[in-house]
């Protein structure tokens, strides 16, 4: 079995790297959004928004976090952009490993 490829302890969000959705995570519906369990960590994430549960689902078809960006209101983008940067350092989210990003 293969490790996620984790950034460095204390390492910035990187909006321009592919991420996707922990392995160790499982996401259930709920009818704000959903809850995050990390099977791991056992952390626990509430994900407020139906539209953050999509795009935290879709994250690996992305070339970048921008781009998975790309097609929320410019009202709502700051407000994803924080709570993906939150669950990366939750370790929610993993950065992709290289040639990984953009599956369709």
């Amino acid at each position: 079995m293969t490790t996620p490829e984790a950034p460095p302890a204390g390492a910035p969000f990187d909006v321009a790297r592919p991420y996707r959705l922990n392995p160790s995570v499982a996401l259930r519906p709920e009818p704000f959004g959903a809850l995050a369990y990390h099977f791991g960590n056992r952390r626990l994430s509430f994900l407020k928004a139906p539209e953050l549960v999509e795009l935290v689902r879709g994250l690996d078809r992305h070339p970048s976090v921008g781009a998975a960006l790309g097609g929320v209101p410019d009202a709502r983008r700051g407000a994803f952009l924080r709570a993906l940067a939150s669950l990366a350092a939750a370790d929610m989210i993993i950065p992709q490993r290289s040639g990984t990003g953009a599956r369709r």
